[in-house]
């Protein structure tokens, strides 16, 4: 079970990484959420279709992916925990490299719950100028 489970969260991340919201959409379950940790603007949950929509902005948010570097992969149960660095260039051609602990609960061969935990202190700064102005990434009252 882990090792199908671990497959389901890699490729989900491999398909947010490189803007394939249609990929992403493949392995998140119709009523499963995104929930981005902290207190910033970058904060909140976020519905699955909000989720697949938000990756759809990252195209122009980030034009060559975020491009997300796997450095561990670690499952228990339905639970797959994946460390990993992103290296991307927004849309205005400035560096955004923050680092990320992604946690996805895994039910059916889905994505039911997906937890993000990154610098939101720099997300803030350098994406969400561009957030603003495209109107996107905006968390689901849930």
């Amino acid at each position: 079970m882990s090792e199908s489970n671990k497959a389901v969260a890699l490729k989900f991340i491999e398909a947010m990484g490189s803007n394939d919201a249609e990929g992403a959409a493949k392995y998140l379950a119709p009523d499963g959420r995104a929930v981005t940790k902290g207190f910033g603007k970058a904060s909140g949950t976020r519905k699955a279709d909000t989720v697949i929509a938000a990756i759809e902005s990252f195209k122009a948010l980030m034009p060559t992916g975020l491009r997300l570097e796997v450095q561990t992969v670690t499952a228990e149960g339905n639970r797959v925990v994946v460390e990993a660095i992103g290296n991307a260039v927004t849309g205005e051609g400035k560096p955004y490299c923050n680092e990320y602990c992604f946690v996805a609960t895994i039910e059916n061969g889905r994505i039911k719950q997906f937890n993000e935990y990154l610098c939101t202190k720099l997300a803030e700064d350098v994406l969400w100028p561009l957030v603003e102005k495209m109107g996107a990434l905006k968390a689901d009252a849930v």
